[in-house]
Parts: structure tokens; sequence; C-alpha cells
């Protein structure tokens, strides 16, 4: 059986402390939204933070275009294109290969950070020691805002192992520049249509040490035409990588589950209904109050549809 890592404080204290107000390099990956990056940019740009703030912009699969915010000293946007894998995965490690700053950040080009949040994760970091900080969220969909506070103690590997912590999302995600590239690795490129790559970068970091995380909502995230949206093959074996990547989920039979069962309502949703009900069956035998695979079993038994399933639990701010 896998073993779990020790719970380890490597990374928090040995680590050069962060300078007051650390510089930031902030990499937003997009493709032909550019309304909604110009918005998410620009609430990067206008964050509460004496620090300097660099964002890059990676046009993933597009020609960069300007993208007409406005810049300052300290408050800064370099435009390039993905020069790795064409997706997420990609144009991230495109980015990160251009940060010289003491800390990386992400923000998907559809959310939006309030004022606050860099402010936040950096004193935070300064008092805890750690190497990497999230924040809470704030659902966004169909006009209703569903807030998801961030967890009330730091986050270990185990805890990402039993729980993908919904909170801890990739758009909230600080992390040490050096400790990112010399011992977490790169975004996985992998990994189908780049769908979980912060999961599994999270499951990666909390490896090292503990994740630090702000509990108030600073990051909106807007749920509206998402790219997975209806890709549900590519999901279902996204999460399969996932767990051949990762096999200490067998550890944790709850979180194995919970994978299971997702993996089940993506193969029903995509009409796969035999491999849905035998993924529905490994979820029940791991935790029989996995509702995921119950859900599943309604999909794969045409009693609903999984685009049904999906649009009720969004508009409650909730996913699979």
């Amino acid at each position: 059986m896998p073993r779990i890592p020790e719970r380890s404080n490597a990374l928090n204290g040995s680590n050069t402390p962060i300078t007051a107000a650390p510089s930031v390099t902030v990499v937003v990956a997009t493709r032909d939204r550019l309304e909604l990056l110009r918005r998410a940019v620009t609430a990067i740009l206008d964050q509460e933070y004496d620090g300097s703030i660099h964002v890059v912009v990676v046009f993933d699969q597009s020609e960069p275009v300007d993208i007409g915010v406005p810049t300052r000293p300290g408050r800064t946007v370099t435009t390039t294109v993905n020069a790795n894998t064409p997706g997420l995965a990609g144009s991230r490690n495109t980015g990160v290969s251009m940060a010289d700053t003491e800390l990386v950040a992400f923000c998907d080009d559809d959310d939006e950070w309030l004022p606050g949040k860099l402010r936040a994760q950096t004193e935070l970091l300064a008092t805890s020691g750690g190497v990497a900080a999230g924040t809470g969220i704030e659902i966004r969909c169909r006009g209703t805002a569903s807030p998801r506070h961030g967890p009330e103690r730091p986050v270990t590997f185990r805890d990402l192992l039993k729980d993908r912590i919904f909170a801890l999302n990739g758009s909230t995600l600080i992390i040490k520049r050096d400790v990112l590239i010399e011992r977490v690795g790169p975004v996985d490129e992998q990994l189908p249509g780049s769908y979980a790559e912060d999961y599994d970068l999270l499951l990666r970091i909390a490896k090292l040490g503990p994740i630090h995380c702000v509990r108030e909502p600073l990051v909106a995230i807007n749920w509206q035409g998402s790219f997975f949206s209806r890709r549900f093959p590519m999901i279902a074996d996204a999460l399969t990588h996932l767990l051949d990547k990762h096999p200490e989920f067998a550890t944790e039979p709850h979180g194995l589950a919970r994978i299971e069962g997702q993996i089940a309502f993506y193969q029903a949703a995509a009409g796969n209904y035999r491999s849905a009900r035998r993924w529905g069956y490994r979820a029940v035998r791991h935790n029989w109050r996995e509702r995921r695979a119950y859900l599943a079993f309604l999909v794969a038994g045409r009693v609903t549809t999984g685009q049904r399933v999906l649009s009720a639990l969004n508009a409650r701010g909730r996913g699979i």
C-alpha cells in the first residue's frame, strides 16, 4: 500500500522569510475571451498592495493582442504565446518560465481577484513561515453569489486526499517561485485537457508541507461557459490519470470513492453507461454513501441527464 508522506514542516521555517510586500508574477492563460481577460487583469493590477505586480498573459492557440489595460510603475503586463503543450497547463508553465519575482500566482481569465487578496496572503505567509497560500472564494453563477470560506487550519496532503477542498482554487494560489520551480515542478501537461491540473499541483505542494489559507473569500469564481462544459469523456480520462499518478488515494477510501464517483458520473454523462456503472460500483464499495455514484446510476439509467444535474448544482454554487 502506498505510504503517506510524513507531515512535514521542512518548508515552514527553514526557508528564507519572504520580504515585506514581495514582488509577484501573476500568470493568466487565455484564449479568445478578451473582455473577460481585461476584467481579470484589471482586478489584479488594482490590488491594494505595496509590492510590485507583473502580469504575464499567455495566449494559448491564438495570437497576442493589446488587451488595453492601463499600467504604471510597479504594475506591468507582458503578453506572450504558449510555447509548450497547447492548453492551460502548458500556458501556465510558459508564464512561470518568465517569472523572476519572489512569488508566483495564477488567475483564470474569467475570474476576479478582490482588492485585498495579495496583501492578506503575503501577510499570512510572513507570519506562518509557509511557502504557499490560498484564500476563500465566491462562486458567481446566474446572478447569485455563494461564498466558500477557506479552511481554518493549514491544509495537509492527507486533507487533500480526503477532500478536494473546494475553496482552495487554482485562481487563489500563490507560492514561492523557487519552491515551485525547484521542488514542486511544472504544471502537469499530461493531464487530458489540463483538467484538475490545479488539484494535482496542490497535492504535490502539500507533499512538501501544509498549504496555508486566508479564510475570507477574496477571489470571485465566475461559472459561465467553462472550457470544460460538456467535455465529459476528457474529464473522466483526466480524473483517471490523477488516480494513477497519486496512488496514495488508496490509503483514503472516502477520497478514492469521491474521485471514482466523479469518473462514474462523467462517464454516464458521456453516454458510456457500462463504464459508469463499473466505476460507480467501485465508488460504493469504498464508501457506500458516495452520492456521486448514485447520481451516475441515475444518469446511466436515463432518469436524468448529466447536464441537467450539473446545471442544478452550479445554480447552488456547487459542482460534482
